[in-house]
Formats: C-alpha cells, sequence, structure tokens
C-alpha cells in the first residue's frame, strides 16, 4: 500500500516581492504613447541596486528546485509524494535549507535601512520612502513552513452521511488516488525518457555533438534518485534504471568526446533503453 510506502510534503517558502506598481508612472507612458486606454503597468523594483534580496530568491529558487526533484506530484494543491526511501535524507537537507534561509534573510533585514538608501539613490524621482515597510513589519514576510502529512485512504471518510454517499465519495477518492499514483509514476518516467532522449541525442552522428559533464553525472545522479521515487516498486523502471546504471559504469565525459567507438557504444544502450518505452 502506498501508505505504507510514501507520505505527502508541503512546503510554502514566501518573500518580499519588493515591487509596486507606480500609478502615476504607468499614466504618464500611456499619455506620452497616446493610448486611449491603460496599455500596461510600470512596476518599480523597490530594491533596484541593490543584491542582498536577490541572494534570498535565488536560494528559494533553488530549494524549490531541489524539493520538486526530491518528491512527485500529487494534488493540484501543492501537496507532493515523498516515498519513505528518500525521508531521512529530504528531511536532512530541508532542515539544512532552513538553516541557510534563515540566515540569509536575517543579513538582508539587518542591511534593509541601509539598502533603502540605496535603493533611493538608484530610483531617484521614483523613490517614494512610503512604500517601504518597516524592518518589524518585514519579518512576517518571510517564511519557510512544511508539514508532512499521511496519504489518505478511501476508508477514512468520517462523515456522518448516509451510506450511499459514503460509497460516492469513497469511490470518487480512489479514482482520485489510481489517477494521482499514476501522474507520480509518469514523472518519474518521464524524467528518465528526458535524460534517455537527452543523452541519444547528444551522442548521436558522425560530427560529435558538444556536450558538458553533466550528460553523463546527470544521467548518474538520476540513477541513484529513481531508487527512492519508485513508489510502486514498478518493474520495469527499474530494469530500465539499472540498463542506464550499466551502460554509464566506468564511462567518462571525457572519454565519449574523445572516442568514437565509446560514444556510439553508449548511444546504442541508450537507444536500446528508449525502445522499452
Amino acid at each position: 500500500m502506498i501508505q505504507n510506502s510514501a507520505m505527502l510534503v508541503d512546503l510554502n517558502i514566501s518573500l518580499w516581492a519588493a515591487r509596486k506598481m507606480d500609478k502615476k508612472v504607468s499614466q504618464e507612458i500611456d499619455s506620452v504613447k497616446n493610448t486611449r486606454s491603460r496599455g500596461g503597468n510600470y512596476h518599480k523594483n523597490l530594491m533596484s541596486g541593490t543584491h542582498k534580496l536577490d541572494q534570498v530568491q535565488k536560494l528559494v529558487s533553488a530549494i524549490r528546485v531541489w524539493h520538486y526533484t526530491n518528491t512527485l506530484p500529487w494534488s493540484d494543491g501543492g501537496s507532493r509524494l515523498l516515498p519513505m526511501t528518500n525521508f531521512f535524507e529530504y528531511k536532512a537537507k530541508l532542515n539544512e535549507f532552513e538553516r541557510e534561509f534563515d540566515l540569509v534573510v536575517q543579513d538582508f533585514l539587518t542591511e534593509y535601512p541601509l539598502l533603502v538608501s540605496a535603493a533611493a539613490f538608484t530610483l531617484g524621482d521614483l523613490f517614494d520612502a512610503d512604500e517601504y515597510p518597516s524592518v518589524d513589519s518585514l519579518v512576517d514576510k518571510f517564511k519557510f513552513k512544511y508539514v508532512f502529512l499521511p496519504v489518505p485512504s478511501a476508508g477514512d471518510f468520517r462523515v456522518d452521511v448516509e451510506d450511499k454517499y459514503v460509497k460516492e465519495l469513497k469511490s470518487q477518492y480512489e479514482s482520485f488516488y489510481e489517477a494521482k499514483l499514476g501522474d507520480a509514476m509518469s514523472d518519474a518516467w518521464g524524467r528518465l525518457h528526458e535524460c534517455l532522449t537527452k543523452m541519444s541525442e547528444k551522442l548521436a552522428g558522425q560530427e560529435k555533438q558538444i556536450f558538458r559533464d553533466s550528460l553523463v553525472t546527470n544521467a548518474t545522479d538520476l540513477c541513484a534518485l529513481l531508487t527512492k521515487l519508485n513508489v510502486t516498486n514498478d518493474a520495469k523502471l527499474e530494469q530500465a534504471r539499472q540498463s542506464l546504471e550499466r551502460a554509464l559504469l566506468g564511462v567518462t565525459p571525457d572519454e565519449l568526446r574523445k572516442h568514437d567507438d565509446a560514444r556510439l557504444d553508449v548511444k546504442a544502450k541508450v537507444d536500446a533503453i528508449l525502445d522499452m518505452f
């Protein structure tokens, strides 16, 4: 049962956008361009000329990419499926990211008064001190929240309605459950297919394609990750994963770039795995 082999995780990270629409400038642009109605809106970057907030934004983007890489899709509301085989490693890295997030946010808040002064110099006449929140109010705009939840089963409906409605609710959830589980596994298969297709394209042709080391390292990393994301123990997915792992055993990017025989041999093995699809 999936309830015994996976859980759901909700990760929500929020931060101050530092953007403000300037109605006056928007109207001035419309006037200059002779628009008959509002042609667009002009948004200011309140931290223009500074980079501390950029560091927070880049970290948040990296965390979200990592989160999506290490989980599988589940609900439209944001919950992701986390296999138990990946839980401890995921949780340890999540704790590390949370500490890093707190540090970069605190660094930004400490420098905030100076950053506002720098932005005032950069923005010139666009600067409006009233558009900048206080440090105390900014604290609440940076949040790092997560919660782990069990995957519910259809039998969890405990509502005081007639039996026929309980059966209908269970049936609806079972359909939802099967569809979402299918989506999750399709995502895992999709990652493998994308990796194999890219490798096949890059290794093809007499004129060798130029590729980075990541063509190989990303594939080996994916092989390791798929051992944790195969939440239904799909035998075909595991077979394809092992085939790719064997194809890359002892292979280096330099070897593939320098030796046609090695490159074409790996491509043939990759194409054979693609045929499984």
